[in-house]
This record gives C-alpha cells, sequence and structure tokens, in this order.
C-alpha cells in the first residue's frame, strides 16, 4: 500500500498547488463548454499494482504443510476507452471498458524457509461503471472524486494446472469490484487531461479450492483469496 500512501501525498500537493495558483489573478479559460456537453468520449492509459487479501487455511496451523503469503506488489498497466455522460452540472456517469494486464506472486514457506514462489498472471476484460463528482472549476482545474462496480473477468485464469508452469494455485475467472478514487481534470486548449489514483476491491473469493494432483499443499494453505488493485491513470478526453 506504499504506491497509493505516496500518490495520495502527490495529489494533495497537486491540488494545494493548483488552488493556491489560481488565488492570484484569473487565467485564460481553456475549453470552457468542455463540461456542457451531454456525451464525451476519450482514452485511458495507466498502471496498476496488484495483490490479495488472503485468510489462511487452519491446516497449516494443525498440520505440517506449507505456510502461505503474499509477495511484494507487482506492476503492470491497463488501457481503457472513456465513455462519459453528463448527469448533472457537477455529476457524470462513466463507463469504461478495457483490459487490465498484470500479475500476483505467492510465496509458501516451512518454517522459516521460502519453499516455492509462483507469479500468477491475470489479463483482466475490464468493465466499470462510475459515478464522477466534480468540484467547480478553478481556472484551468478542477478536482473529482469517483465511485462505482465492475466486473472484471480474467482470460488468463487456468481451467487446468499445468505441470510445466509449476504454478498450483488456481483462481476463478470472474469477479466483481468496488472502486473509489479521485483524481484532477487539467483543461487544455483542445482536450482535458486527467491524472487519477483508484482503489478497486474485489468482493469475491477468487480461489479455486480443488488442488493440484500431488501438489494438495499449496492451494490448501490459503482459506480465501480476494483481489484488490490500485490504478494510476492518465486520462484524455
Amino acid at each position: 500500500m506504499h504506491l497509493l500512501k505516496i500518490n495520495i501525498i502527490i495529489f494533495l500537493s497537486a491540488l494545494t498547488f493548483n488552488y493556491e495558483a489560481s488565488g492570484q489573478k484569473p487565467k485564460v479559460m481553456n475549453d470552457p463548454t468542455h463540461d456542457d456537453r451531454r456525451l464525451h468520449f476519450g482514452f485511458s492509459l495507466g498502471l496498476n499494482g496488484m495483490d490479495f487479501s488472503f485468510r489462511r487455511s487452519i491446516d497449516f496451523a494443525n498440520n505440517d504443510t506449507l505456510f502461505g503469503d503474499v509477495a511484494i506488489m507487482e506492476p503492470g498497466f491497463q488501457v481503457n476507452v472513456i465513455s462519459d455522460l453528463r448527469l448533472g452540472k457537477y455529476f457524470n456517469l462513466r463507463c469504461m471498458p478495457g483490459i487490465n494486464f498484470g500479475q500476483r506472486s505467492l510465496s509458501f514457506y516451512k518454517g522459516n524457509q521460502l519453499a516455492s514462489k509462483m507469479r500468477i498472471e491475470s489479463n483482466f476484460i475490464d468493465l466499470p461503471f462510475l459515478f464522477k463528482y466534480r468540484a467547480k472549476r478553478v481556472n484551468n482545474f478542477a478536482p473529482y472524486f469517483i465511485a462505482g462496480l465492475s466486473a472484471k473477468y480474467d482470460l488468463a485464469a487456468r481451467k487446468d494446472y499445468n505441470e510445466e508452469s509449476e504454478v498450483y494455485v488456481r483462481l476463478k475467472p470472474l469477479d466483481f469490484y468496488l472502486e473509489a478514487g479521485f483524481g484532477v481534470d487539467n483543461y487544455m486548449q483542445y482536450f482535458k487531461f486527467a491524472y487519477e489514483i483508484k482503489l478497486c476491491l474485489g468482493f469475491n473469493d477468487v480461489l479455486v479450492h480443488e488442488p493440484a494432483p500431488f501438489n494438495e499443499q499449496y492451494a490448501r494453505s490459503f482459506d480465501k483469496l480476494t483481489s484488490k488493485i490500485v490504478m494510476v491513470s492518465f486520462h484524455f478526453e
């Protein structure tokens, strides 16, 4: 979660700078009618960090089995298309279909010794629906908050275990997420550019509890796995 803390500091610093600058003389308003459009489109590029929240199985405490843990967050990236519907002066509904690429790492220990480490790739087809609340525009800046729900389908989720990959944990492909974040709209001369940070929390247990043959201890070291993703996005609208 260090990435989230760093980006919160960056966001607050940028917000403070923008409003301090706005306290000086008024500037020329770029694209003043941008937010008056009923419907507009754009695209988004960004980076992400995928992670798990987990609950360990009681088997690891009662038996001489593997101790499962989640390794550090690893970077990925995403690409989305933006469709934005104006609901009111400060409210918008956004649909942002796209694809997210990333991976997560699981570590397994016997005692204090690392026994195995597995990297699980995820390529999500992403379909979020988000409500955006934008503060009053000051010169060419406007902070906003965003929240909503999304469905993500993992194209990389395996139907069967592959012995050659030496990955003995499988994930369910479909999950639903609660998403919330904040950003700043920057009004340029011909388009709007925004930087945004968002946290996505999965609702469901995505662990496939059917263990791999002859390697049952890996899947059974966890009782539950839920997904969480931090996204830093750059929107062009």
